[in-house]
Order: structure tokens, then C-alpha cells, then sequence
């Protein structure tokens, strides 16, 4: 998979997005993305959807920013941090929050695994945003597309995992599989997987 992300089809995707430009995104297009990424899991979904804070009050900018499902391991280096691995983090369990923070929030791309249901696949529609997946199990190749870390926030509150990571990314590999037009290459998995599985119970 990694080589088939170096493929000459694959489109460079200047980050932050714009929402033309996601418009233009189409589920199984191939990307790679440079610029900067900004890293939240289960903490920080529930304190933006509870505490609701204003986009301004944010010490990180999520309008037009790719979202990525990820708790990386950090180490310390000198005065600042580095990224020792960086995979994908199962989106799945943030369904209840993402409709919401993608509406409040302006993001343009939420990055993880696995896809996720048809409430956040409605909510790409309306706000313009699309889902990417990014390789699973290679970590270690993900953080050498990381360049540096640009900050970290929440890191006491939340935990190193956790917590909210600004990373400048570099041709960082990943498929569209939920688009801006109502297609989830996940569902269509799904359903062809329970036909199939129901012609063989037959």
C-alpha cells in the first residue's frame, strides 16, 4: 500500500484546505497531504463538544485543518518534541461527537481508520469535509513524513496520547473514502460483504 501511495495519480494536497478544493475530492482518490495536521482523539472530541468552547478561545486552529485520529508517541528533544510512531487511531468510536464538531469547528478533512457511520457522512455533505484513511500499522513510516512538531496543547490535562499535537506533515499518504458528495467506500464494503455472506448462508 505504501508504494501504491507513491503513485503518479496521487493528488498533492496543500493543507490548510479550502472547501473547493474538498469539493473536488472524490471517495478513492489517493492524496498526499503537506502541511499541518492537528491530532485529537476521545479527550479532546468531549471537551470541544461539552465545554463548547468558541473557535477563537482555541489555542490551535481547527478551521480548514485535517483532524487526525492518532495518539502518537512523543519523546522529548531538547526544548521541543519528536514523533517516534504516529498511526491511525480507530475513528468509529467518535461518531456521536464528529457531526458537531465538524459543523462548529470548519474542518475540512477528519484522518483516521476505519471509516465512520452516516451521521458524519451526512455532516461531510453539509459542511464540506471529507474522510481520510490513512495506513494502518505503519506507524514508524508515518512519523518519518512528520517534519516537526509544530506545538502541543492539553498535554497535562489530557495526556501525552491524547493530547492536541500540531505536526507540519510532508507527502503524508492517504485515501479519500468518504466524500463531500454523500460516497463511504466503508458502507459500500459493508453492504457488498452482507450480500455476499448472505448468498453463501443460502
Amino acid at each position: 500500500m505504501v508504494m501504491a501511495m507513491a503513485r503518479r495519480d496521487a493528488k498533492k494536497l496543500k493543507l490548510p484546505l479550502s472547501r473547493e478544493g474538498v469539493q473536488a475530492l472524490r471517495a478513492g482518490d489517493m492524496a498526499l497531504l503537506t502541511g499541518e495536521v492537528v491530532t485529537g482523539r476521545d479527550r479532546l472530541h468531549k471537551h470541544l463538544f461539552h465545554e463548547k468552547p468558541p473557535k477563537e478561545a482555541l489555542p490551535f486552529n481547527l478551521d480548514g485543518m485535517v483532524l487526525y485520529h492518532s495518539g502518537p508517541i512523543m519523546r522529548k528533544s531538547g526544548e521541543g518534541w519528536g514523533v517516534v510512531a504516529a498511526g491511525p487511531t480507530t475513528s468509529q468510536r467518535l461518531e456521536m461527537y464528529a457531526p458537531w464538531v465538524i459543523g462548529h469547528y470548519g474542518l475540512r478533512a477528519i484522518m483516521g481508520k476505519g471509516g465512520m457511520g452516516s451521521k458524519t457522512l451526512e455532516a461531510l455533505g453539509k459542511s464540506g469535509c471529507v474522510y481520510l484513511h490513512t495506513i494502518s500499522g505503519a506507524a514508524s513510516y508515518l512519523a518519518d513524513r512528520i517534519k516537526a512538531v509544530k506545538s502541543g496543547w492539553f498535554i497535562e490535562e489530557f495526556g501525552m496520547a491524547e493530547a492536541v499535537w500540531v505536526l507540519e506533515v510532508e507527502d503524508f499518504p492517504v485515501f479519500v473514502t468518504m466524500d463531500a458528495h454523500g460516497r463511504s467506500l466503508h458502507a459500500e464494503i459493508e453492504q457488498a460483504s452482507l450480500k455476499a455472506l448472505r448468498e453463501l448462508l443460502r
